[in-house]
């Protein structure tokens, strides 16, 4: 995954979610969906169609929106992690663009 820019920050993402103050729940969910992102972004990469590939990022960035939308729940819109986010919508709406 070393050359997969929007992987990284994904991953990066993810490491970063894990330290934000939360409610519990919406901890255990951004846990989830931040994960979501880096491991679809992963199978997509690794599909052999185009058309599978699109159908992976597409749910990427459906678990990127629930992120947006749990930091805005946890009042964090004018964090670091929004931002980052906002980097990562950018950069997957651009893949998604170039696989379509």
């Amino acid at each position: 995954m070393r050359n997969f820019r929007t992987f990284n920050l994904a991953a990066d993402f993810y490491q970063v979610s894990r330290t934000l103050k939360l409610p519990r729940e919406l901890r255990e969910q951004l846990s989830r969906a931040a994960s979501s992102i880096a491991l679809n972004l992963a199978e997509g990469r690794g599909k052999p169609t185009r058309a599978d590939q699109l159908r992976f990022f597409h749910i990427a960035l459906g678990s990127l929106r629930e992120c947006q939308a749990i930091l805005v729940l946890g009042e964090l819109t004018t964090s670091a992690a929004f931002e980052m986010l906002d980097m990562l919508g950018a950069h997957l709406y651009r893949l998604i663009q170039r696989a379509g």
